[in-house]
């Protein structure tokens, strides 16, 4: 009977060694995860290509899963507002536009990245963007995705070209020369721009006027004025495409050859150039006596406060700010600004790539502006107000006068924080 107890202590002993091998194992080998919402590739074939080319070798590299999601800034803004508030916090990571960077950085949802950078000896960060990703010399953004404005002409429009005219150096009097051109030789217009409210028209417009000194946002200066009166040229003689006010995206007119001349987001321009660079020229942005005007925006990176993962976050981030996989994310949506230092060093010289070097010349001699939306109220509503006067007088029946854009002064003054 003794012999059977000890034999049966014995088999227990094993067993429950053997269950608290498996409880252990289980522990170690079970997944991390992280939580990571994003502003930056809400276009469905950039976010594919984020989740399968960067995020899941990654994981499978790391046994960790990435609960990858999209969202706008003020949603991700609103979000973390309540888990900071509620002292719940469940997303590590975020992406925010440089607009955007001064709320967070206020608020203090964000942690400071300082020490993990310096540790960093592969990669450089460009300084253009160091007003926003910085506050009180500490680094709380890692800038990825920066983008500036060019040019985008099918070759069906170089017929119209004005004599003399150097596309590689196009003054906003020679693009709306061409504008017109088009329109009379081809009894429409064939300029796009966003029409729909809220989507890029400022952004447009924003870098004609800093060609010519301007400010951004700036509507009734004498130099928004000329900007003002380009785009009035190019209205008066019906040079927009029929379909303008419908227009949510300029990559989708272009791409349809509905469109032969527009100037926007570079990553935009080298997803229709990429579709068919047979069709396309691709060239800076049009000059002004001040030079080439553009808005610049970049986003960044940032752990969020209280993150219970933030080793793991760090880690991730080091992954994505690599030179080598900065530029596989710009080439891989269309052809953002990688902006690492090193990263330049890796192009090649396909669609994207080509795409991506006229955007860092603009960058690098441009005039560029950021996106001050932080210092209004609503920057939707600063948005409303371009739209109004492009519906209203561009594409319209008013005329740019003074007293018309001093009254739109008067109300994007009005927002002003």
């Amino acid at each position: 009977m003794k012999k059977v107890i000890s034999l049966m202590l014995v088999v227990l002993l094993i067993a429950t060694a053997l269950a608290g091998c498996t409880t252990k194992e289980t522990a170690t080998t079970q997944k991390k995860k992280l939580v990571f919402t994003s502003r930056l590739w809400s276009a469905p074939e950039e976010k594919e290509f984020i989740i399968n080319e960067i995020i899941k070798p990654y994981e499978e590299a790391n046994n960790i899963d990435i609960e990858f999601s999209i969202a706008t800034d003020d949603e991700i803004f609103d979000a973390i507002k309540v888990q900071q508030e509620s002292g719940n916090i469940t997303t590590d990571i975020i992406t925010a536009h440089s607009g955007k960077m001064p709320d967070w950085t206020r608020a203090g949802y964000v942690m400071d990245l300082t020490d993990v950078v310096k540790s960093w000896k592969d990669r450089t960060f460009f300084e253009t963007f160091k007003s926003s990703t910085h506050k009180d010399g500490k680094q709380y953004f890692l800038p990825v995705g920066a983008d500036v404005y060019l040019t985008l002409i099918n070759k069906k429009a170089l017929k119209y070209k004005p004599e003399g005219v150097d596309i590689d150096n196009l003054t906003w009097e020679d693009y709306a020369k061409w504008a017109v051109n088009i329109a009379k030789g081809e009894g429409e217009g064939k300029v796009v721009i966003t029409g729909i409210p809220q989507k890029s028209w400022i952004y447009m417009f924003g870098a004609s006027a800093l060609s010519y000194g301007a400010g951004f946002p700036d509507i009734n200066s004498p130099e928004a004025m000329k900007a003002w009166k380009v785009w009035e040229k190019i209205g008066d003689a019906k040079g927009f495409i029929p379909t303008v006010a419908n227009v949510e995206s300029s990559v989708d007119p272009m791409k349809r050859e509905e469109g032969w001349l527009c100037v926007f987001h570079n990553a935009r321009v080298g997803t229709v150039y990429a579709s068919n660079e047979t069709k396309y020229i691709v060239a800076p942005a049009p000059s002004g006596p001040k030079g080439i005007g553009t808005v610049a925006g970049v986003s960044g990176y940032a752990i969020v406060k209280g993150s219970k993962n933030y080793e793991e976050a760090v880690k991730f981030l080091e992954y994505l700010t690599r030179p080598d996989i900065q530029t596989k994310i710009a080439l891989g949506t269309g052809g953002f600004i990688p902006p690492v230092k090193e990263a330049i060093d890796q192009l090649g010289n396909g669609a994207e790539d080509e795409v991506i070097k006229k955007a860092l010349m603009v960058l690098e001699k441009g005039i560029p502006s950021g996106v001050p939306a932080h210092e209004y109220t609503d920057w939707g509503a600063v948005k409303q107000i371009f739209d109004d006067i492009f519906v209203e007088a561009i594409n319209g029946d008013k005329k740019i006068t003074k007293e018309y854009l001093d009254a739109k002064q008067a109300q994007l003054e009005a927002l002003k924080k």
